[in-house]
């Protein structure tokens, strides 16, 4: 069962995150991820409760719901203010004339009247979207930070007009801070819009290379070619396309005819074009630099690289890590202690301090204003959403955000061999038989052809046979290799030498090919290693991070890589369970990271404390990793290790501030020391102590890493 993905509008700040989670999972949904900050909703549907009902509950919280099956009743309402700017210019007009009035004393603008007819204007604006909010999330016991709002602006509106009933209004005047207040915490809500859309700006770039037409071809009844436009949403599997020079790939394709250069910089952020000729694969999203391709479409829609790139990053940033689930804590008890603390400040200044009742109201209005709830609840997502959006740029996948926090911990990376520390490029390099040489080749390219071991693949596209094996049963062997059964009942293996220990001492040879549990040949193959293996392992080096090489090929092969590339440690000739245990036990001492790519690798990626594929692994070994190295080698792996470093640093230093600003602002106004306008520079600090968090996450998006 998929996650359902709903878009949502007004959330403002965690306390809002939180309280759409904790009602949804009250309705038995699970795997409830709310990000606020990109405004994106999922969640697992299990008890298949109707789509319709869940958005009534969400929107019943004050929120909006923008989703495929509200989106056509939304549109036809028509809004009058739709988004915060829109609603900060309208209060901005109305609201000059009265703090201006204040400043310069302006008689005629003092006039009781018209400073009600003004700041009613703003303050029914600001009612009908800040209280709103706020009745709902207190009818549902989840109070965010709206209450604040409409509990401050709703005090000093009614102080002035209760002044106003009474024939006292100068003394009761504060008719200017309730619409400037109102007025400052839109431009502070639009300024945090802006700033925090900005660290979406990598994943957007993703989402837009989803959306292209495609040139589809198809056949007339006689035949012939025909050419039409459809979007690229609207492809299926099988269909087949004309790509030319210039236009996005627009699904995941094996080119049929043509040759040319591709820019797949979008998804592996390698920005040399690759070249691409005839049954190869083409990546959705990619941009043909030139040259031009029929192609035939392989994955379309959710299922493509790309789709699957920004699900996987979308996840990543909902995922809640350990440091998250603190700010969740302390934002869960927020608004209610606040108000807490503004009717203390009310009641001390007035009654300990015998400061005037004016004065203290606005003390307890400034409180309410300049509390943010927010800040708490945008260090971390905010942080996440720049890191990965990064890293993504840069041809690294997160599949959680918790993986980014993880690198700090790691003291030791194992490696795999074959395919990871070297090449994979394969290339037979001589072979012995006992039977026929062309009977030979085709029996190993018949076993071979069916698995994707890096050996198995060079193997089988070196010797390819127009005739083969046709086998009653096939299967795959972790760690030692393919079996199959002929019709007429004939076994064969083609295994590493634990396969045919019984049947040699010849442990010299890669693989072994047996008929019947007779050994009837071996080949060798040569490999390279990676180009830029030994620069990665001296810079781990550098950073006293230990390196081990754990493989299940021969000793010698083994030591032989190790030697040269500087590797502290080697353990060869290990079967995947050996793997799983040897992880498992560096687990219990350090935290460890292993760097795989085959079938075999799979189980120790998943057992150590961070798994990492390279792109071109097997499928299995993708799923089992956490982070994915797009390009073609291990060159990412030290920014890999950067990023993840410097995002935590950065949720850090977010936490940090958004913790000091409250214990430092909360007090401030609290005893008076913001004056008579405390609630409106309250407001403006309040909107600005957001901004400053997004500015200092942006920051993340330039600064060297590694």
């Amino acid at each position: 069962m998929e996650n359902t993905l709903l878009k949502i509008e007004g959330m403002d700040c965690n306390s809002c995150a939180i309280s759409i989670t904790k009602t949804l999972e009250k309705k038995g949904l699970q795997n409830v991820r709310v990000n606020y900050v990109n405004g994106d909703v999922s969640f697992l549907n299990k008890e298949a409760l109707p789509l319709a009902e869940i958005e009534k509950n969400i929107e019943n919280l004050g929120y909006r719901v923008v989703s495929q099956a509200a989106q056509k009743n939304i549109n036809k309402t028509k809004r009058f203010f739709k988004n915060h700017w829109q609603r900060f210019i309208v209060c901005l007009i109305f609201s000059l004339p009265l703090f201006i009035g204040h400043i310069v004393h302006i008689q005629w603008l003092m006039q009781p009247l018209l400073q009600l007819s003004l700041a009613t204007v703003v303050y029914l604006i600001g009612i009908g979207y800040f209280g709103k909010s706020a009745v709902k999330s207190l009818l549902n016991k989840y109070p965010n930070m709206n209450v604040l709002i409409t509990l401050g602006t709703t005090a000093a509106y009614g102080y002035s007009l209760y002044g106003l009933l009474i024939g006292k209004a100068h003394e009761f005047m504060f008719f200017e801070t309730t619409a400037t207040t109102i007025t400052l915490v839109f431009l502070g809500n639009y300024l945090e819009e802006r700033t925090s859309a900005q660290t979406q700006t990598e994943l957007q770039k993703l989402l837009k290379s989803q959306i292209t037409k495609a040139t589809m071809i198809a056949f007339d009844d006689q035949y012939q070619e025909q050419l039409f436009e459809v979007d690229s949403k609207d492809l299926k599997v099988g269909d087949l396309v004309l790509i030319k020079s210039g236009e996005k790939v627009p699904a995941d394709c094996k080119i049929l005819w043509g040759n040319g250069t591709i820019d797949e910089s979008i998804i592996t952020g390698e920005s040399i074009p690759i070249e691409k000729k005839e049954k190869e694969t083409l990546i959705g999203g990619s941009i043909v630099n030139d040259g031009a391709f029929k192609a035939q479409v392989s994955a379309a829609g959710n299922d493509t690289v790309l789709a699957q790139i920004i699900t996987m990053i979308q996840n990543a940033q909902s995922e809640k890590p350990p440091m998250q689930l603190l700010a969740d804590k302390i934002s869960a008890v927020f608004v209610p202690a606040v108000i807490a603390i503004a009717i203390l400040t009310l009641i001390i200044n007035q009654f300990v301090f015998h400061v005037s009742f004016s004065e203290s109201l606005i003390r307890a209005v400034a409180v309410l204003v300049i509390s943010c709830p927010c800040a708490m609840g945008l260090a971390t997502p905010a942080a996440i959403a720049v890191g990965l959006g990064r890293a993504s740029k840069n041809g690294v996948l997160f599949k959680d955000s918790t993986s980014l926090e993880k690198f700090k911990h790691i003291k030791q990376i194992v490696f795999d061999k074959t395919g990871t520390l070297t090449t994979g490029a394969f290339n037979i390099q001589q072979f012995s038989a006992t039977i026929d040489e062309n009977e030979f080749k085709k029996i190993v390219y018949s076993l071979e052809k069916f698995s994707n071991h890096p050996i198995a693949s060079a193997i089988s596209n070196e010797w390819k046979q127009k005739e083969e094996i046709k086998w009653n049963k096939i299967d795959e062997i972790k760690g030692l290799g393919m079996q199959a059964t002929d019709k007429d009942g004939n076994h064969y293996t083609a295994t590493s030498f634990k396969g045919v220990i019984t049947l040699t001492q010849d442990h010299t040879h890669n693989i072994y090919i047996t008929k019947n549990k007779n050994l009837i040949g071996w080949i060798d193959v040569k490999d390279e290693i990676r180009p830029e293996a030994k620069p990665v392992i001296l810079w781990l080096h550098s950073k006293n991070i230990k390196t081990i090489l754990l493989s299940g090929d021969k000793k010698e092969k083994c030591e032989r890589v190790a030697k040269t590339l500087g590797i502290d440690e080697v353990y060869a000739e290990q079967t995947p369970a050996d793997k799983i245990a040897f992880i498992a036990k560096l687990n219990a001492s350090v935290p460890t990271a292993m760097v795989g790519d085959g079938i075999n690798d799979a189980p120790a990626l998943a057992k150590a404390s961070l798994g990492i594929s390279l792109a071109q692994a097997s499928q299995l070994a993708i799923q089992s990793a956490q982070v994915v190295l797009m390009r073609n080698g291990l060159d990412k792996l030290p920014f890999a290790m950067g990023i993840g470093k410097h995002t935590y640093i950065t949720i850090q230093e977010n936490l940090f501030w958004a913790l000091i600003y409250n214990v430092v602002a909360i007090p401030v106004a609290a005893v008076g020391l913001l004056g008579h306008y405390g609630p409106t520079y309250g407001a403006l600090i309040m909107g600005l102590s957001d901004v400053v968090l997004a500015i200092n996450s942006i920051k993340l998006r330039f600064k060297k890493v590694y």
